[in-house]
């Protein structure tokens, strides 16, 4: 009993640690005491598998979500993370056993059922991963996760109608799903829609008033309908955002050598000039400013 009470004391402390100070070192080594004192107790191995996770270290991960299965053989969601666990470093075949695992326990685990479309996509069965995410669909029609992860793996393999028509499915029951409507943005960019990209870029903006990839791809469409003052706007936005997006200050060089050559001034140049060299020193391999660069130098 002296055991189990002082494995129970520690596991308490590590929750203490872990509401101060999330995945801290402390909270590790208190729940780690806690099963020195009793090698049975679930939950602390369960939250030593989720802070290693939190902390990207996959293979203690591991070693801790498996001490739960062995304990508690029916938890599907243990299983789930293990499975993302054996996913993370590329174990594939093991993480999808996980997942039929999760879902043989729970057959309405709607979780299981996307990782294991999730793991058909990253072994390059595309067709059964679109079946596994239309029979997610097939049973709860008013789900979104995987009307949305049906809509992703289409556009990732250019299939854009069919893309669009999930994303929409999506909005239909989520009109404020902003990955949707940021995605159907990006779309209409790509069809070349300017007033749609704009709409769904503004509507993301309303919900997301920081998001610099926003900002910056909203720019990007007014630049393409040359309205440059918008344009200049909405990427100095962006940057101020995220002073590292690398497309926004681009895409503000572009317009600035735009309009130097409606209007050829020797300063203008230099400037522009003293800006592509800045954006090379931290994106060395950016073609769009290495031939900018290169078409300066010839004038």
């Amino acid at each position: 009993m002296e055991k189990k009470h002082l494995a129970e004391k520690w596991f308490m402390q590590g929750c203490k640690y872990d509401n101060l100070a999330p995945d801290s070192d402390q909270a590790i080594e208190a729940y780690k005491k806690s099963i020195k004192h009793d090698a049975s107790f679930t939950d602390a191995y369960v939250n030593l598998g989720f802070i290693y996770l939190a902390r990207e270290d996959y293979n203690n991960a591991l070693k801790y979500l498996q001490k739960v299965v062995e304990l508690e053989p029916n938890n599907s969601e243990v299983l789930n993370n293990l499975g993302y666990a054996y996913e993370k470093i590329k174990r594939l075949g093991s993480a999808r056993q996980m997942y039929e695992r999760a879902l043989k326990i729970n057959p309405g685990d709607e979780e299981a059922v996307l990782n294991i479309a999730q793991v058909l996509a990253l072994e390059g069965n595309y067709h059964e991963a679109i079946g596994q995410y239309k029979r997610a669909i097939e049973q709860n029609p008013n789900a979104v996760s995987p009307r949305f992860c049906l809509a992703v793996l289409y556009d990732q393999h250019d299939m854009f109608d069919e893309a669009v028509v999930e994303y929409e499915g999506v909005l239909k029951r989520d009109p404020d799903n902003v990955k949707s409507l940021f995605n159907l943005g990006n779309l209409h960019v790509h069809f070349g829609n300017q007033d749609k990209a704009i709409d769904y870029l503004e509507r993301v903006l309303k919900l997301d008033k920081d998001n610099a990839d926003a900002w910056n791809n909203l720019g990007f469409v007014y630049q393409n309908g040359k309205n440059y003052e918008k344009a200049e706007e909405a990427f100095q936005h962006s940057l101020s955002l995220n002073p590292f997006q690398e497309e926004a200050h681009v895409n503000l060089v572009q317009i600035q050598h735009i309009r130097y050559k409606s209007n050829p001034d020797i300063s203008e140049k230099e400037d522009i000039i003293r800006k592509l060299h800045f954006i090379m020193s931290l994106y060395p391999k950016n073609l769009h400013a290495q031939r900018l660069l290169e078409e300066l130098a010839e004038k």
